[in-house]
């Protein structure tokens, strides 16, 4: 029994309401349009917040569904959920890495990353949400397409445990250089603004470059993440609403991971692993589907061997500094 069978839309208006409340409450409430610089403690309260609330919609749709369409139902929806968002956070984590490089590319002020990002997420959530409706619509239509998203994660996977320890070049990037090529750009930063009036004439701010490159560096990681969210499920609320938890945790978890870079630079692998996994899970769904907890259990044990074996080879680096 599919969740679309069961949840109304009353219910995805619901979580849509919800998602909308939480931006507007950090825009206009809790200091999103205010320049400052995000503490490792503000970061951390709101990582917790959004890890509390990811689980606790998992527990308010366990016990809906339990009442409704019964236990089975509940307890796999409640798996699905908890996977899917498993996989899209720790995906998110290689797309946190982009964002320090990006940042520290254009030596970006503390106090401006904030506005960024929070144009980042919203950004990365109108263009998910199209991406996963027309993923959704192309599974249903055709379901080979699960074995051509399972294939490029398998690559992609074996691409980047390949390319790992490879450093990405921005100065030569082709949309950077066009940008500066078509774009009047100021040398200094103007606040956080995008655009400033210089003469009569509009000008970019550096700002403005970093917005662009956030943005197309979430479409990349976009592409990789989707359809691995396919190979959990491809019920559409499940695939939405652990994306959106995921993206709206990414720019706390940013200001918490930012001073960490170099301690989980075995985490990467540890990504890779997850794409190869996932992309074979999709590839052998006809003769073989791995339990939901299963897969659950083999995504936390990857990322925690990664994560502890990050600490272990940095634990000189944490003593000496």
């Amino acid at each position: 029994m599919e969740l679309a069978s069961v949840v109304t839309p009353i219910f995805w208006a619901g979580f849509i309401a919800f998602v909308l409340a939480m931006l507007a409450l950090d825009l206009f409430v809790l200091g999103g349009k205010t320049a400052h610089k995000v503490s490792v403690r503000e970061a951390l309260a709101w990582t917790g917040v959004w890890v509390t609330l990811s689980l606790s919609f998992a527990a308010l749709m366990w016990w809906w569904l339990d009442g409704s369409a019964g236990r089975a139902v509940a307890n796999a929806k409640a798996l699905e959920f908890l996977t899917g968002y498993l996989i899209e956070l720790s995906l998110s984590v290689d797309n946190i890495f982009v964002f320090i490089m990006i940042f520290s590319f254009f030596a970006v002020p503390a106090e401006y990353q904030r506005r960024v990002l929070v144009y980042g997420v919203l950004g990365a959530i109108v263009m998910r949400a199209g991406m996963i409706l027309g993923g959704a619509w192309l599974v249903q239509q055709f379901h080979w397409v699960l074995y051509l998203f399972g294939a490029f994660l398998v690559i992609t996977g074996f691409k980047m445990l390949i390319f790992a320890e490879a450093e990405s070049d921005l100065a030569r990037n082709p949309i950077l250089k066009w940008l500066r090529g078509h774009l009047r750009i100021s040398d200094d930063y103007h606040g956080e603004r995008f655009t400033v009036i210089k003469d009569g004439l509009r000008w970019f701010t550096p700002l403005f470059l970093v917005l662009i490159l956030i943005e197309t560096s979430d479409v990349i990681f976009a592409v990789d993440s989707i359809p691995a969210i396919f190979a959990v499920t491809t019920d559409p609320f499940i695939v939405f609403t652990s994306n959106i938890f995921a993206i709206m945790g990414l720019r706390s978890m940013y200001f918490v991971l930012h001073d960490l870079n170099g301690r989980f630079h075995l985490l990467k692998y540890g990504l890779a692993m997850v794409l190869v996994f996932v992309g074979s899970k999709m590839l052998i769904v006809d003769f073989y589907k791995v339990p939901i907890g299963l897969a659950l259990g083999i995504v936390g044990l990857i990322l925690a061997t990664s994560v502890a074996a990050s600490l272990w080879a940095t634990r000189n680096d944490k003593e000496t500094s």
